[in-house]
């Protein structure tokens, strides 16, 4: 069978540290035939240093030497290229967030089955061997039903002081659709996607508003900070069951915090570290999922997953309609913030 041949439209950080490498490792059955950035210096610079044979500063010149494409542009134009790919009969691989609003989602969709090609989002916390295993653990029937989950994706004055991750009109927003998405998806991946009943979020920035802010990672102007920078939810489903959520950018905490717990009506489970606790034999058993093997990092799996969904001889563990979900709920929370009001999805 012939390569897929694959383009990246967006040569920035997350796009040659992450994808790009993933994609080499699978060179039996990728070729990377096309690099696409707005600057046409880092174009050249990305095709020179990974031998592709193709660069452009223009997008739709990509989809003439390609079968697929990873999107890793900033979160405003994920729509717009998607689609576009889409339309030209080509599968998309599209960093997270899905899109800026929820509308988008549902246009990406729609060009996804009119095509009849794959569209995946790259929450890429789900091919991790932590998150593998818990799935694996929920699914049969170990925690049984669960009814309470905890995300939190904290960091301890963290914001990224480079790229355009607080730039509002290109991202939409911070912490919270930057960082917190890849956890909030997580969990409710394990929880199995549950019709939502209602959220209540609210969200922050005053840390990083501050002239003497402390930060860890770069530097950025606090009085043009907009976005946000810590935000909290609730959010009930209609099946009874709740997601207490927290991200951070800048969190005044010992420590960064990255986990999702889910606690169920025979036992529970921690995510980062894998930990499972069952209620057995009048005991609650702390059972530490050291057996796990330290396998490849999760955008392996990710790419190829991505790679055997175009060949038809997968699917996509990330669904559109389910990046379409986390979506949803992130602009619930921002609704919810400025309104003070929860938000009902009845």
């Amino acid at each position: 069978m012939e390569k897929l041949r694959m383009g990246f439209i967006g040569a920035g950080g997350i796009a040659v540290s992450r994808h790009l490498p993933a994609f080499q490792l699978l060179n039996d059955h990728v070729e990377i035939t096309a690099v696409c950035d707005v600057n046409e210096e880092r174009a050249q610079t990305v095709a020179n240093d990974h031998s592709i044979s193709f660069y452009t500063t223009k997008y739709e010149e990509v989809f003439q030497h390609v079968d697929a494409v990873t999107i890793c542009t900033p979160n405003k134009f994920h729509a717009e290229i998607s689609i576009a790919a889409l339309n030209a009969g080509v599968h998309v691989l599209c960093e997270k967030p899905m899109a800026l609003t929820s509308q988008e989602c549902e246009e990406m969709i729609e060009a996804s089955k009119k095509a009849d090609k794959i569209l995946m989002i790259a929450y890429h916390y789900r091919y991790s061997k932590e998150a593998r295993a818990a799935k694996r653990f929920i699914d049969e029937g170990e925690i049984g039903r669960p009814l309470v989950s905890r995300a939190q994706a904290i960091r301890r004055r963290k914001v990224p002081g480079w790229g355009v991750f607080t730039n509002k009109e290109l991202q939409g927003g911070g912490s919270l659709i930057d960082f917190g998405c890849h956890f909030l998806d997580l969990a409710l991946h394990l929880m199995e996607f549950p019709e939502i009943a209602e959220v209540s979020g609210a969200t922050y920035n005053e840390l990083s508003r501050q002239a003497d802010i402390v930060n860890q990672w770069g530097t950025f102007d606090p009085s043009t900070f907009e976005v946000d920078d810590h935000a909290t939810a609730f959010i009930k489903f209609k099946d009874g069951a709740t997601l207490l959520f927290e991200t951070s950018w800048a969190a005044n905490l010992a420590d960064d915090q990255e986990t999702v717990s889910v606690s169920g009506t025979n036992g529970g489970l921690d995510v980062y570290p894998l930990k499972l606790y069952q209620s057995k034999y009048g005991m609650l058993l702390d059972q530490s999922a050291y057996w796990i093997s330290d396998d490849e990092n999760p955008g392996i799996p990710q790419a190829a997953n991505f790679v055997e969904s175009c060949r038809g001889r997968q699917t996509p563990l990330v669904k559109p309609e389910e990046a379409m979900m986390v979506s949803k709920i992130i602009e619930a929370i921002y609704k919810s913030s400025e309104t003070g009001k929860a938000i009902s999805f009845n």
